[in-house]
């Protein structure tokens, strides 16, 4: 899991999935949501929680629960599609989102 994070590569998490992120050590500085159980252990990992349907965070999608699914997909398909996340501070240009 490390290594999607080293690479820049867009990585996605629903539920419970984010325990895995943290237990690989990347969610430190990162903004994402979960089951609401899982908070704690964010917070204590560095991350910043918050409660919405779907969050981004440089390529990094999360979600809270199934009836969040389709927010979620969207998201992800998108972030997928956009590629790599490395040096991006914030939405890509039209530039960098136009196929090759």
């Amino acid at each position: 899991m490390k290594r999607f994070f080293e690479d820049s590569t867009p990585v996605g998490v629903i539920c419970h999935g984010p325990w895995t992120l943290i237990e690989a050590g990347v969610v430190k500085g990162r903004t994402l949501t979960s089951w609401p159980s899982l908070k704690t252990d964010l917070v204590n990992a560095g991350a910043k929680w918050v409660d919405q349907e779907v969050v981004t965070d440089r390529g990094l999608v999360s979600s809270r629960k199934p009836a969040d699914i389709p927010a979620f997909t969207r998201k992800l398909i998108e972030e997928i599609e956009e590629g790599s996340h490395a040096g991006r501070t914030g939405r890509p240009s039209a530039e960098q989102r136009a196929p090759r």
